[in-house]
């Protein structure tokens, strides 16, 4: 697992939040498009049946899959870095980091945020965030075995 300074993680920031909104627009994407279909579906189960515009829903149905792609990618690259995508609803990322004791926090950060100013341990999530401490600042990066 790798980690992060507090310094790195900042300074990836910019190549990330391009990433995390690729994955979002494509995730709202493919949400619209089966919005559309449920209400297709539900059109034709009302009605006893329909004709439908067969070119226009395999394209609908290729624009979904590209998207579905598309988020895909942008996730595995986030994960890829060593940063974990925890909540793409929220745009929250995590950043391993490893202070001076040996153990490993995580750098939080969200979407709209413009720099990281909390962490939180492994097992406490977004709701134990802590403001930035001197203990944090001062870690450096490492790789785990």
């Amino acid at each position: 697992m790798r980690t992060f300074s507090l310094h790195e993680a900042q300074a990836m920031l910019p190549v990330l939040e391009s990433l995390l909104r690729a994955s979002i627009e494509s995730k709202q994407k493919i949400e619209g498009i089966e919005a559309e279909l449920q209400h297709v579906q539900e059109r034709v189960f009302l009605d006893g049946g329909t004709l439908l515009n067969v070119k226009l829903w395999a394209r609908r149905g290729a624009e979904r899959d590209k998207a579905l792609r598309k988020a895909k990618d942008a996730i595995a690259e986030i994960n890829a870095i060593g940063v974990q995508v925890k909540d793409l609803e929220m745009g929250l990322l995590d950043f391993p980091c490893k202070v001076e004791s040996g153990e490993i926090v995580l750098l939080c950060w969200k979407l709209g945020e413009t720099a990281i100013t909390h962490w939180h341990g492994l097992e406490e999530g977004y709701a134990g965030r802590k403001p930035i401490d001197e203990r944090i600042q001062r870690a450096k990066p490492d790789q785990i075995n």
